[in-house]
C-alpha cells in the first residue's frame, strides 16, 4: 500500500485522494473531540486514548513497517514535544469550557496559520479566491463560537480561561500539522511515520492521567478503558487520514478542509452531549462548509 500511496503524489488521482482523506479527518476527529470531552474527566479520557493507541501501535512500530531512517528521530522528538504541549493545552480548554465554545475557536484559529506555515515550509500559495474561502470559513467559525458563547449557560464563569486556551490550543494545530507534514514527506515509508508516531505519542498522558486519578475518591477506569480503545481507533484513522492528505497534496488546503470538522462537532454536541442547535448555528454551519468548497476548488 505504501508503494501506491507514494505514487499517487502529485497526481489528480492523490488530490482527490487527499480530499477524501481530509473530509474524513474532519469528521473523526469531531468524534475525537467529542470522546475526550464526554462525561469524564478530560485528563483521565485523553490518557486512557493515548494509551491504547500507543500499544496497538507498538506492534506495528517493532515488526511491520520498515525501521526508521536515522534522520526521522529527531523530527519524532520535535512531534512529541509538539503534541504534548497541544495536548495540555486542549485538556485546560476543554476542563474549562463547553465543547461547542471552545472546539470551533480551537479549530478556527488553525487554518490560518496551517496556511501561512506552509507557505513558509513547502512553499505553497493560494489564490485569491482561495483566501476569500479561507475568510468565509473562518467567520463561520468564530461566528459558531460567538454565537455558541452568547446563549452559554454552562461553563460561563470558566470561559475567560477556557477561551484563551482555546486560542493557544488552535495555534498549536497549525504548528503540528505543519511539522507532522514535513516529518511525514521525510521518510520513504508513510507508514513507519504513523506507526512511531503513535507509540512515542501515547507515552506522557496516561502518566499523567494516573496521578490525576490517585487524586480523586472514584475514578471510573472500566468506561475509561473502553472510551480509550474506541478513541484509540478513531485517533488513527483520524491524525492517520489527515497526514497522508497531506503528503498526497497541498499541505493547507488539507488543513482548511479538515476545520469542515466543527460542522461535524456541532451535530455531535446536539446529538451526544445534548446541547442546543438552532436555525443560525446551521447557517453558520453551512458557511463553513461554503468556505471549504471555495477553498478546495478555487485553485
Amino acid at each position: 500500500m505504501s508503494a501506491w500511496l507514494v505514487s499517487l503524489e502529485g497526481t489528480e488521482a492523490g488530490r482527490t485522494l487527499a480530499m477524501v482523506l481530509a473530509l474524513a479527518a474532519a469528521f473523526l476527529h469531531a468524534v475525537f473531540g467529542a470522546l475526550q470531552k464526554g462525561r469524564h474527566d478530560p485528563w483521565l479520557s485523553r490518557g486512557a486514548i493515548d494509551a491504547s493507541y500507543g500499544l496497538m501501535a507498538a506492534p506495528f512500530a517493532f515488526f511491520v513497517v520498515p525501521w526508521p531512517e536515522p534522520h526521522m528521530w529527531p523530527i519524532f522528538a520535535g512531534a512529541f514535544v509538539i503534541h504534548t504541549l497541544y495536548k495540555f493545552l486542549q485538556a485546560l480548554a476543554y476542563s474549562r469550557g463547553a465543547y461547542t465554545v471552545v472546539y470551533p475557536v480551537v479549530r478556527g484559529t488553525g487554518p490560518f496559520f496551517a496556511v501561512i506555515g506552509a507557505y513558509l515550509i513547502f512553499g505553497e500559495t493560494f489564490a485569491p479566491l482561495q483566501w476569500l474561502g479561507i475568510a468565509v470559513l473562518m467567520s463561520g467559525i468564530f461566528g459558531l463560537a460567538v454565537y455558541n458563547y452568547l446563549f452559554l449557560v454552562q461553563d460561563r464563569a470558566t470561559l475567560g480561561p477556557a477561551l484563551a486556551f482555546a486560542v493557544a490550543t488552535g495555534g498549536f494545530v497549525a504548528l503540528y500539522t505543519t511539522y507532522d507534514a514535513y516529518g511525514i514527506r521525510a521518510t520513504a515509508d508513510p507508514f513507519t511515520f504513523l506507526a512511531w508516531f503513535f507509540m512515542l505519542d501515547g507515552i506522557v498522558m496516561p502518566l499523567v492521567a494516573l496521578r490525576r486519578g490517585r487524586t480523586m475518591a472514584a475514578v471510573p477506569w472500566r468506561p475509561l478503558a473502553l472510551r480509550g480503545v474506541v478513541g484509540g481507533l478513531v485517533a488513527f484513522a483520524s491524525f492517520g487520514s489527515i497526514m497522508l492528505a497531506t503528503r498526497l497534496d497541498k499541505v493547507g488546503e488539507a488543513a482548511v478542509l479538515r476545520e469542515t470538522s466543527t460542522v461535524f462537532a456541532a451535530l455531535i454536541g446536539w446529538l451526544a452531549l445534548g446541547e442546543t442547535v438552532g436555525p443560525r448555528r446551521i447557517a453558520l454551519m453551512a458557511l463553513i462548509a461554503l468556505g471549504a468548497v471555495i477553498v478546495e476548488f478555487g485553485g
